[in-house]
């Protein structure tokens, strides 16, 4: 399933730069730039708001294309990379990649896992172990998919769910050449604590511990 298309409004920014960035921030807007599809670059500015009602899913922002219209004129666009700010995790500044249904691109596309109360090894007390929570594609940039899905249904102890055991649409190549791991069913780890020594084994090595000082004692005396 190819993955959903997202709305923005915005509105094009008449200067760039550090200064007129910080200014756009002030107003409760978040400076961007469309760029790529040979043309020029357009800097805009995100209600920003809007922007994080879009980011509360995080991952999916990035395969989710959107129709982005600044002034009345609408772009179709792929968000690329967005800037936080390290003290309030505010985003500061997002790229926009202008697309076409003959744009390659490539993109991280999540894994999720399904049917967990049907996997016979987490019932009896197994450990889910995703090891890769996304797969890298290359694909047409109107065809990526949402999500892939791994079916933990009937999966023991000790199984694992391989890249090649899950089914990609056509359009989608890995960029990966091996066959990685992508979810693990573990047995539970189990630390086993030191049992208590013996009270008749403490003894002992009480009396052991006490015999070369009464060896000294002794010669001591015979002296």
């Amino acid at each position: 399933m190819a993955s959903k298309k997202t709305t923005l409004t915005a509105q094009a920014r008449a200067k760039a730069g550090k200064g007129a960035a910080r200014a756009t921030r002030r107003e409760g807007f978040v400076p961007a730039v469309i760029y790529g599809g040979k043309e020029a670059p357009v800097t805009i500015s995100l209600e920003a708001r809007a922007l994080k009602k879009e980011l509360e899913h995080k991952s999916a922002f990035f395969t989710h294309l959107c129709d982005l219209t600044v002034d009345g004129k609408t772009h179709l666009v792929l968000p690329r990379e967005i800037q936080f700010n390290p003290v309030n995790d505010r985003p500061e500044h997002v790229d926009f990649l202008r697309v076409t249904n003959k744009t390659i691109i490539r993109v991280a596309v999540p894994v999720h896992v399904t049917n967990e109360k049907d996997c016979p090894g987490l019932t009896k007390g197994g450990v889910l172990n995703i090891v890769h929570h996304e797969v890298e594609v290359s694909c047409p940039a109107t065809d990526i998919p949402e999500e892939f899905i791994v079916d933990l249904k009937g999966l023991e102890m000790g199984d694992s769910v391989h890249l090649s055991d899950i089914k990609l649409p056509a359009s989608a190549k890995p960029t990966h050449t091996e066959d990685m791991t992508l979810v693990t069913v573990a047995a539970p780890t189990v630390v086993a604590e030191p049992e208590p020594a013996a009270e008749g084994d403490a003894a002992a090595e009480g009396e052991g511990e006490d015999k070369p000082a009464d060896a000294e004692e002794k010669k001591a005396e015979d002296k």
